[in-house]
């Protein structure tokens, strides 16, 4: 059996996944606050009590050294607490975190096997080094040759850069009907960004001539692969999964990245500018500089998308995973 810890914040852990899960052959747990007691994904999932913070937030990182851990917060006791008791009874043969350095230590003291998520940006932090140094194998959800960070580079030899995963790999493209006019596709994250729907709107009553659509901003959509495929631009936040959502869709994109801790998205829309894969933008653009930045968009060779590596990278990511949980077969054998 395999345990997934999936952070709570955003939906891109939780897709992700979802994704890898049913790649695997393994039963798998998941444990999370974001995930329902009834999801199919998994053969099983361990709600977990939230561990939001309380008024009073005392030490959160212990000094520096661990991420989310302020005292007397009965919460995250609750929580901890939860995932020791299911970590000793359930006996995994490997527990998958996406993301937490507090979990990947108290698997790790169970002597269980941690495959860790790296995630992008500025991670020489301590917390986030002791995550890489106690994990027996690392995903990295992108291409090394693209981006190759400092901090991670002497945890090399075990980590794989399996390529941006997303959940549409092997979806074949549909053609939605549309009514001739080119459209623009908004792709707004869970925990927000620079652009709001009034934002989009204030865009599609300006500029007619394009037809303006939107996900993730208020209208959530259970399933964007036809919109992906409508679209002819897409204008989208910088989140693992969506720009390996853009990827296996192979569209021309404009990226906004969002703020987020350790310069995340940052990092990512860097990246993707410099192999030219897509046009970035620090910020929401100004009404008047749209014309201009779409026909730009709409001339990127969108044949650089394959380097992202997005086509394949659920299998390779599920491959390591098993990986680390069949080495308890070798040494009881």
């Amino acid at each position: 059996m395999i345990g997934y810890y999936i952070h709570h914040h955003g939906s891109s852990h939780l897709l992700r996944a979802r994704r890898i899960r049913a790649c695997l052959a393994q039963p798998v747990t998941a444990l999370s606050s974001s995930v329902s007691s009834d999801d199919e994904t998994f053969d099983d999932v361990v709600p977990l009590p939230s561990d939001s913070p309380s008024a009073a937030i005392g030490d959160p990182t212990a000094a520096g050294v661990l991420q989310w851990a302020p005292r007397h917060n009965r919460g995250l006791a609750e929580r901890m607490a939860t995932i020791a008791t299911w970590l000793a009874t359930a006996r995994p043969d490997a527990v998958v975190v996406d993301a937490s350095v507090e979990v990947a230590l108290l698997a790790r003291l169970h002597g269980v096997p941690v495959v860790g998520m790296a995630l992008p940006g500025a991670r020489a932090d301590p917390a986030h080094q002791l995550m890489y140094r106690v994990a027996d194998r690392l995903i990295a959800g992108w291409p090394r040759d693209l981006y190759d960070p400092l901090w991670l580079r002497p945890y090399a030899d075990k980590t794989s850069y399996v390529g941006g995963i997303t959940r549409f790999d092997g979806r074949p493209p549909v053609f939605p009907p549309n009514d001739g006019r080119p459209t623009v596709l908004v792709v707004g994250g869970a925990c927000g960004g620079s652009f709001t729907a009034a934002k989009v709107r204030a865009c599609a009553l300006h500029y007619r001539e394009y037809h303006w659509r939107i996900i993730g901003l208020g209208d959530w959509v259970d399933d964007p692969w036809p919109e992906l495929c409508r679209a002819d631009v897409i204008v989208t936040h910088a989140g693992q999964g969506a720009v390996a959502d853009v990827a296996i869709a192979a569209k021309p994109a404009v990226v906004v990245p969002a703020p987020r801790p350790f310069g995340e998205q940052e990092a990512t829309a860097e990246t993707l500018a410099s192999a030219g894969m897509a046009l970035t933008v620090d910020r929401w653009p100004d009404l008047d500089d749209w014309p201009a930045l779409l026909a730009r968009a709409r001339e990127l060779d969108t044949g650089r998308w394959r380097a992202w590596q997005a086509r394949g990278a659920a299998v390779r990511a599920a491959a390591t995973i098993a990986e680390v949980a069949a080495e308890r077969l070798r040494c009881v054998s």
